[in-house]
């Protein structure tokens, strides 16, 4: 079954033309990452998709379970079943952890669903548990996106938008987050993941799209792309025998000039 629909969307910031005829489907129980550099658009979909830009998108369609919620306001999409982790956490730092979780839940009024869903995500992050009446200001940046995921999870989202979750952290602390990511996709949560670490991204999900310049130019099953000559050198960093003798060529002929 089809979650959400993007049919053709164009974005723009200003005079910037950020996004150009995207167009993209996110099917139920999946995870579909969106890999790309900085300022390739990908955020902006997420935006797009959650009204958090003025009068957008300028042109295009997007559906979620089948209804259109294009130019809906932000608060009826994360009521449908849209929930988004931003881009830098921005937890409420002056909010105790569980004040944090408790807003997630904001448009909710099941008071013994809430209280068992918190619980639920101590049980995915123990350590907030641990620090449940602690300031979230005070949270190193590993445990603020463990809050920032757990307070999107209140909304018991149908789809759940991820972006950037690794920015900023330890390796360690990447394959901590992208495993707990994982478990909440098999306990039934779709997951649409912004990423530029295309290896951590492609591992967990189903299908991978590449976006460059407000365009996807390539899309396809992970695993595929994960072998893609070009998938490796440009976006995980492994140069193909090929590539490495075509650049130590050109390193010699630099040298005797």
């Amino acid at each position: 079954m089809m979650l959400l629909e993007i049919k053709n969307i164009e974005t723009f910031y200003g005079l910037i033309y950020a996004l150009r005829g995207v167009s993209l489907t996110v099917d139920e129980g999946t995870i579909t990452a969106i890999l790309g550099n900085n300022g390739a658009g990908k955020s902006t979909i997420l935006k797009t998709v959650m009204g958090l830009l003025d009068d957008q998108p300028d042109k295009g369609t997007i559906e979620f379970l089948g209804k259109r919620i294009d130019g809906k306001d932000t608060e009826v999409i994360v009521r449908m079943g849209i929930s988004y982790v931003p881009e830098g956490r921005e937890v409420f730092e002056e909010l105790t952890v569980r004040e944090n979780l408790m807003m997630g839940a904001y448009t909710r009024r099941d008071r013994s669903g809430i209280r068992k869903d918190v619980e639920r995500i101590f049980a995915h992050f123990p350590v907030l548990k641990e620090r449940h009446g602690q300031w979230a200001g005070t949270l190193s940046g590993g445990e603020q996106q463990m809050l920032s995921i757990g307070r999107a999870l209140m909304n018991r989202p149908k789809l759940l938008f991820l972006d950037e979750p690794s920015l900023g952290l330890s390796p360690i602390l990447v394959k901590e987050i992208f495993n707990i990511v994982q478990t909440i996709n098999e306990q039934g949560v779709t997951i649409l993941l912004v990423e530029q670490n295309a290896r951590m991204a492609l591992s967990i999900s189903d299908t991978g799209l590449i976006l460059e310049n407000g365009r996807f130019v390539m899309k396809g099953k992970s695993s595929e792309l994960m072998e893609d000559r070009d998938v490796k050198e440009f976006y995980m960093g492994i140069r193909s025998e090929e590539s490495a003798k075509g650049f130590q060529r050109w390193k010699r002929k630099k040298r005797w000039r």
